[in-house]
């Protein structure tokens, strides 16, 4: 088998430091903010010259927290329930030979920290804290987007919801950004498909703070926000 190597251009800084609670693609919940921060060695203004005439940006890199020595030819998607199997060529399942993975992000904008160099600050990331991205490349609507295309298993509950409820005492200890963020990801509903017990208590680290929550049927409760 030929090798070939990659190099980690940049790494994405978000408010994920775990996996459990990212969205599943990227543009889910548009409210999620994250920076991305080049490697010293290519903290070069010239290298994103006319990138900011560009509104959406795809983005290259590695399933880093899912990382196998081996890889299955069927996986279990989350849509699908986690129970049924399916080719994972037919899917975005991280557990792949190459473990790698693409996301489609809004561009909000670009600063020259004095210390970073260039800062591309983007909008629904789908990737965790420390990400090691490879590529950067600009979005192209009238190539990228095909809005006639099939999507196979992957939309058929794209519209599913959840009504999430959160107490206002809770809700306050967040930053407004945070919390419209919290709740459309929540909206979304975190837990693994195949789970559905409406007495777990479920929970993840967001934004500096520990989310904790139930589920019963299409009702969210957040039962407690601690700062970690």
């Amino acid at each position: 088998m030929d090798l070939y190597s990659l190099e980690v251009i940049a790494r994405i800084h978000s408010d994920f430091p775990g996996k459990f609670g990212i969205p599943r693609q990227s543009g889910l919940v548009d409210e999620l903010k994250a920076q991305i921060i080049f490697e010293p060695k290519f903290r070069n203004l010239d290298a994103i010259r006319g990138l900011e005439e560009f509104s959406h940006i795809w983005l290259i890199w590695q399933f880093s927290l899912s990382l196998r020595d081996n890889w299955s030819a069927t996986v279990r998607p989350p849509r699908l329930g986690g129970n049924k199997r399916i080719g994972v060529f037919a899917t975005r399942s991280p557990f792949r030979p190459n473990a790698l993975a693409l996301s489609s992000v809004r561009l909000e904008s670009i600063k020259n920290h004095p210390h970073l160099g260039p800062v591309l600050y983007v909008s629904g990331a789908d990737l965790a804290d420390g990400t090691p991205i490879f590529d950067i490349k600009p979005y192209l609507a009238f190539t990228d987007s095909h809005p006639d295309a099939v999507c196979g298993f992957a939309d058929r509950h794209l519209q599913d919801k959840l009504t999430v409820h959160c107490p206002e005492e809770l809700a306050i200890q967040l930053p407004l950004s945070d919390r419209q963020a919290l709740f459309a990801l929540l909206a979304q509903d975190p837990r693994p498909s195949y789970q559905d017990d409406p007495e777990r208590i479920y929970g993840f680290p967001f934004a500096g703070y520990e989310i904790h929550f139930t589920v019963r049927g299409k009702e969210l409760t957040v039962k407690s926000i601690t700062k970690q």
